[in-house]
């Protein structure tokens, strides 16, 4: 029995110190602290003026009698444009009472006398440039009534602004008031990380995750969970299979922002069985990307209670049909044949590779004696990633299984057998977001960190992974901003290649594209013949030993290499871009430039967003978060206050009955046009117990005991 549900309810002095502690600050503390920067002091917008003030607009004749109060307000006007602000000059007469301050945009001045080079001598630590030299200000000066009084206000910026919904984690907009810094003192001198405190505050303002009441057991309980976000997000998708006994055998959800990302990021799939641990064994499946970032990024996820063919055959259709019928380019599992099967049969298109990472850490745990053995290590690495094509792998795997003594081994058997869908050297001019050829796979397996206890019920393992999602989400957020107000740094003048390369990529990715551009200078080229417009080139690389052939067609600019780098992961090789220079092509071609690795990957997405196409749909989300942080800001300001604690609770009391005898009424009134299923209204029981294994059962061995597969039905 199959259940199909969709819901579609519908932040002294004119030195550049400041800043730079700020931003230290908030790189060491991470997304951590983002996530409590989200819950900056809402009490600065509850100061705007009764005279209406266009926030964004000109300040120019505002008067305000203490000048923290024009900076709130400053900051107020920074949060609605998208920009930081930094307190600039000040200016104090003989009394020492200050007359005239300065506050500027974060991004005026310029560093000088600074390198990257030598920033970054002997550190691992990258550079990035946030002044541009900006001429937006604001200048407050003390009048003649004793008031602070804006008298001249400068609005043109010469940098992108930020997007609106970046602009919380700003540092302006993130300021630590009396009453959290008391907070936090009083954690770190109870032996408590800095930032702990932060976390704690974070989850303490979002209140954690609300339980919602529910009739039945574990599995009733994650149904209501499940419908709950439905109602809030309208595009929430969720399907429920149940076995004969009408009991959840597996369920598979996502929100409407995983379908967005995968129709940006859905060319590359991880699909990860390895997860088990909960109070049922069941699996726990998340489906993960790679965003432009190369972050993880969550496109759904799933629990099943078993392996077989059909069950992932079942969630195979399920995760196709909630994204629209769209299929990934290229899947990356854990070597097991159901999974295969499934594929085969859903994804008949798409290209299936195993994960490297886990066949890594397989074959070198296969015998005791080579774990520590630094040479099997190197030659296993050399037969996944370091072979060109299928000769030279066929070499080294044979020396490899030859000096090992592995000729015999059955687990290095039916690896072999399963070359094409691991090793770099075969197909390799299918994408594979760079995971094909790199050990970057290892990243995706090590940093989910789906834990959870053994007694960890259905709703649990949900907010488990509800965490997760936030915290990448928060880490995305953050790599935007950054991206948006920041310019990398080279230790080569940005001219050319790298210059445009800097405008389109984000930092991580112009990371890779610098590493490939400076390889590119110790090639050496050789030309070899020309035949219609297109030039053969021999280039071989710095070791004298490796070299690919290159075709450069000198009228449309196209250019392709045998080393296969672009039609992998998507970015130009060292060979290509040695070449393109030699021709004197000033930056680097629109069709080489992978929409996905830029900046702008999104930006169809934040059109629609800006047009206000979402704006109906997250508007309750927006206004509980807002109204959240304003109480807590209340709550922490008015704690030791007996008097004030009475006048919130009484306040409370009153508004909760208000709000009773509303609700009783609208539910009067809309009782006959109720369209929202109640979940009760299916008798939903608990999955079975299962004393089944814990721990990753090797599929490659297991698969002795089964018919494999022709080796030429690995390729599909």
């Amino acid at each position: 029995m199959e259940i199909e549900e969709q819901s579609n309810t519908n932040r002294k002095g004119n030195d550049f110190d400041e800043e730079r502690d700020q931003s230290n600050t908030d790189k060491e503390q991470d997304g951590v602290v983002h996530d409590f920067a989200d819950k900056y002091d809402d009490s600065r917008a509850e100061k705007e003026q009764s005279d209406n003030t266009c926030l964004s607009g000109s300040l120019v004749g505002l008067k305000r009698e203490k000048v923290e109060d024009i900076y709130d307000l400053y900051c107020n006007h920074a949060l609605e444009i998208g920009f930081r602000v930094r307190r600039s000059t000040s200016k104090y007469n003989v009394a020492g009472v200050l007359v005239q301050k300065w506050m500027v945009c974060s991004c005026e001045g310029t560093r000088k006398g600074r390198t990257p080079s030598s920033t970054n001598e002997g550190k691992n630590k990258t550079t990035f440039i946030t002044r541009t030299n900006c001429k937006a200000s604001l200048k407050v000066k003390l009048n003649a009534d004793c008031l602070y009084e804006i008298v001249d206000h400068n609005t043109e910026h010469n940098h992108p602004l930020s997007r609106k919904e970046w602009s919380y984690m700003h540092c302006s907009q993130r300021p630590v008031n009396t009453e959290k810094a008391i907070v936090i003192d009083d954690m770190i001198s109870s032996e408590t990380r800095q930032v702990d405190s932060l976390r704690y505050m974070a989850h303490d303002v979002g209140g954690g995750h609300e339980k919602i009441n529910s009739i039945g057991g574990d599995a009733q309980e994650l149904i209501d969970n499940l419908y709950q976000q439905g109602v809030e997000d309208p595009e929430f998708f969720f399907r429920i299979k149940l076995d004969d006994g009408g009991r959840i055998c597996s369920i598979f959800w996502r929100d409407s922002r995983m379908k967005e990302d995968y129709m940006i990021y859905g060319d590359v799939v991880v699909f990860d069985t390895a997860y088990r641990t909960n109070k049922y064994n069941l699996i726990c499946i998340p489906f993960v990307g790679i965003n432009n970032h190369w972050k993880n990024v969550m496109f759904g996820c799933a629990f099943m209670t078993n392996e077989k063919t059909e069950s992932f055959e079942w969630l195979f259709e399920v995760f196709k049909k909630s994204m629209e019928g769209q299929s990934p380019m290229t899947l990356f599992t854990y070597p097991d044949q159901a999974i295969g099967n499934a594929k085969k049969k859903v994804f008949p298109t798409t290209m299936h590779r195993l994960c490297i990472w886990h066949l890594y850490q397989n074959g070198v745990n296969e015998f005791e004696k080579l774990k520590a053995n630094k040479f099997f290590h190197d030659a296993f690495q050399k037969c996944v990633t370091g072979c060109r094509n299928g000769d030279e792998f066929e070499k080294c795997w044979r020396s490899m299984v030859s000096i090992y003594g592995l000729q015999d081994n059955s687990w290095f058997k039916r690896l072999y057998d399963l070359r094409h869908k691991w090793s770099a050297a075969y197909n390799n001019d299918i994408f594979s977001a760079g995971i094909l050829s790199s050990q970057k796979s290892e990243s995706i397996n090590t940093t989910i960190g789906f834990n959870a206890k053994e007694t960890a019920n259905l709703n649990d393992l949900c907010i488990i992974f509800k965490n997760i999602v936030e915290r990448w989400r928060s880490n995305e957020r953050n790599d935007e901003l950054q991206c948006s107000r920041e310019k990398p740094t080279s230790c080569l003048p940005l001219t050319g290649f790298l210059k445009h390369a800097s405008e389109v990529y984000t930092q991580t990715i112009f990371k890779d594209f610098e590493k490939e551009f400076l390889k590119s200078i110790s090639t050496s080229i050789r030309f070899l013949s020309e035949e219609h417009d297109v030039k053969l080139y021999h280039v071989t690389e710095a070791d004298e030993i490796t070299s690919y052939q290159v075709n450069f067609n000198a009228v449309d600019f196209s250019v392709s290499c045998s080393c296969k780098r672009f039609e992998e992961c998507g970015l130009l090789c060292c060979h290509c871009l040695r070449i393109m220079h030699v021709h004197s092509i000033p930056q680097i071609p629109e069709c080489y430039i992978k929409r996905r690795w830029t900046k702008f990957a999104k930006q169809d997405l934040w059109d629609k967003s800006a047009s206000g196409m979402f704006e109906k749909d997250k508007s309750a989300a927006t206004w509980r978060q807002k109204m959240v942080k304003k109480y807590y800001n209340l709550v922490l300001r008015d704690q030791e206050n007996e008097e004030a604690r009475a006048i919130i609770e009484d306040g409370l009391n009153a508004m909760t009955s208000a709000l009773e005898a509303l609700e009783t009424t609208w539910q009067t009134r809309n009782a006959t046009d109720e369209t929202e299923i109640s979940s009760s209204y299916y008798d939903m029981l608990d999955p079975s117990h299962s004393k089944g294994r814990k721990q990753r059962i090797d599929h490659l061995q297991k698969s002795k005991k089964k018919k494999t597969s022709d080796a030429s039905d690995s390729n599909q």
